[in-house]
C-alpha cells in the first residue's frame, strides 16, 4: 500500500512537536516528562533538538512542508524569541514550514507579562496557549501555579494585544468546586475574549503529587456524577457564549481558531516528536511508527549525538495498533471517524449493532459512513471507543 492511498499519514497533517521539559515549578498535578529549570543552559538542549529535527529529513523522503510547529512542555515561554526562532529555522531547513502555517507556544501567565511577545512575533508564532487554569487565588493555590488571578487577567489581555489566536486553559472539576462556582469562574474566563478555550477536568495520576496525597487519604477526587453535571453545564455556558465544544474538552469561536495541530492527532496525520520525552507518529512507505524519545534531557542529547537520533525508542503500528488510535482519538472531534476509513485500516467490521445501540441511547449520530459523538457521547467517550473498537 503506498503512503498517498494509506488511510493515515501526512494527507490528513504534518506537523512538529517540540518539547521543551523545563519549568520555573513543578505542578502538583502535572503527569508530563518535567523537570526542574534551576539555572541549566539551555544551549545544549537546544543544539541537540535542531540537529534532532534535521535527522528527521532523510528518513521521510516523501513529506513536504509542516503545517503545524507546536512548541509544548513543560515550560516553552521560558526560552527566548531567538531561541524559538533558531528552532524554526531548523525545521523550515529541513522540511519547510507551509505559508499561514500554526505555530503555537504553550506559555505561563507570568512568563506573558515579562516576554517580548513581539520578538515572539518576529520569530515566527502566531498563536499562544496559556496555563491559566484558575481565575481564584484559592484555586491556583492548590493547583500549585505560581501566578494569581490578577496577573492571568493581565497576561491573556497582553497577549490579545499582539496575537489575534490566543487560547487559554482551565482545569475544573476540583475536589468540593460546586456548580455555582464554575459556573461564575466560566463566564469571567469567557468575558477575558480570547477565542479558544481548553477546559480539562483534574485527573489526578498515580505518580503526581496529588495522586500520592489521594493515597494517603489526603486529598479526596471529585465523584464521576458530580465531574459530569459540571461537564454538562460547561458545554450549555460556552455554547450559549458562542464558544461550542470542536472535541471532549476544546472549544473556539470558530473555525479558524480550531488547534489545527490537535486536530493532526485527533484525523491520523503524521507529527515529529523532537524534545526529551516526545512522542510522534510518522508513515513511511505505507508503513506507521510510533517515536518516544529518551526522557532525561541528558540521555536525548547523548542519543542525538552517538546515535543520530534522540529517539529512546520506536515501533512499528500493527493495522489493528492503528484502527483503535484513529477510533479513539477520532471519535473525540466533532467530525467523528469515516467508519470505512476504520474498516479498510483493520480489515474487522465495525459492530452495527453497537452502534445502532448506542444511537439508540441518544450517544452517537450515524449516517452509514459518518460516526460521532453527541454532547451525552462525549460523557462517556472512553467506554463508547472501547466497546467500537476492533
Amino acid at each position: 500500500m503506498g503512503e498517498q492511498s494509506a488511510p493515515f499519514g501526512p494527507q490528513y497533517g504534518f506537523g512538529l512537536y517540540v518539547h521543551w521539559p523545563y519549568c520555573s515549578k513543578i505542578c502538583p498535578y502535572c503527569d508530563f516528562n518535567v523537570y526542574a529549570a534551576k539555572t541549566r543552559s539551555a544551549e545544549p538542549l537546544l543544539k541537540a533538538i535542531a540537529e534532532d529535527i534535521r535527522i528527521h529529513r532523510p528518513r521521510m523522503p516523501e513529506h513536504g512542508a509542516l503545517d503545524t510547529v507546536y512548541f509544548g512542555g513543560g515550560t516553552p515561554s521560558l526560552l527566548k524569541p531567538g531561541e524559538i526562532a533558531g528552532l524554526l529555522a531548523a525545521a523550515d531547513e529541513a522540511f519547510g514550514i507551509k505559508p499561514g502555517a500554526e505555530i503555537t507556544l504553550e506559555a505561563n501567565p507570568n512568563d506573558i507579562l515579562r516576554a517580548d511577545l513581539r520578538g515572539l512575533e518576529a520569530a515566527g508564532v502566531n498563536r499562544l496557549s496559556i496555563g491559566v487554569q484558575s481565575l481564584r487565588d484559592n484555586a491556583l493555590a492548590f493547583l500549585g501555579r505560581d501566578h494569581d488571578a490578577v496577573s492571568a487577567r493581565a497576561a491573556v489581555e497582553r497577549a490579545l494585544h499582539v496575537f489575534p489566536n490566543v487560547s487559554i486553559d482551565f482545569i475544573y472539576a476540583r475536589p468540593s468546586q460546586s456548580i455555582d462556582e464554575w459556573g461564575d469562574e466560566l463566564g469571567d474566563a469567557l468575558a477575558l475574549g480570547a477565542p479558544h478555550l481548553s477546559l480539562y477536568e483534574l485527573t489526578i495520576e498515580q505518580r503526581t503529587a496529588f495522586g500520592k496525597a489521594v493515597a494517603r487519604g489526603e486529598l479526596i477526587p471529585m465523584e464521576p456524577d458530580a465531574q459530569a453535571d459540571l461537564y454538562e453545564l460547561t458545554q450549555s455556558i460556552t455554547t450559549r457564549a458562542g464558544l461550542p465544544a470542536y472535541e471532549v474538552s476544546n472549544h473556539a469561536a470558530g473555525p479558524e481558531f480550531r488547534s489545527r495541530h490537535n486536530q493532526i492527532y485527533w484525523h491520523g496525520g503524521d507529527w515529529i516528536g523532537v524534545g526529551p520525552g516526545a512522542h510522534g507518529r510518522v508513515s513511511v512507505g505505507g508503513k506507521r511508527y510510533a517515536s518516544e524519545a529518551e526522557k532525561r534531557p541528558e540521555a536525548y542529547i547523548a542519543n542525538v549525538v552517538a546515535l543520530g537520533s534522540g529517539w529512546g525508542e520506536a515501533s512499528t503500528l500493527y493495522p489493528l495498533d492503528i484502527a483503535r488510535e484513529l477510533i479513539a482519538m477520532g471519535l473525540r472531534a466533532i467530525e467523528g471517524i469515516d467508519v470505512q476509513r476504520i474498516e479498510a485500516m483493520s480489515n474487522t467490521p465495525v459492530p452495527r449493532d453497537r452502534i445502532e445501540a448506542f444511537v439508540a441511547e441518544g450517544w452517537v449520530r450515524f449516517d452509514g459512513a459518518t460516526l460521532s459523538l453527541t454532547p451525552a457521547g462525549w460523557l462517556l467517550a472512553d467506554a463508547i471507543t472501547s466497546q467500537l473498537a476492533p
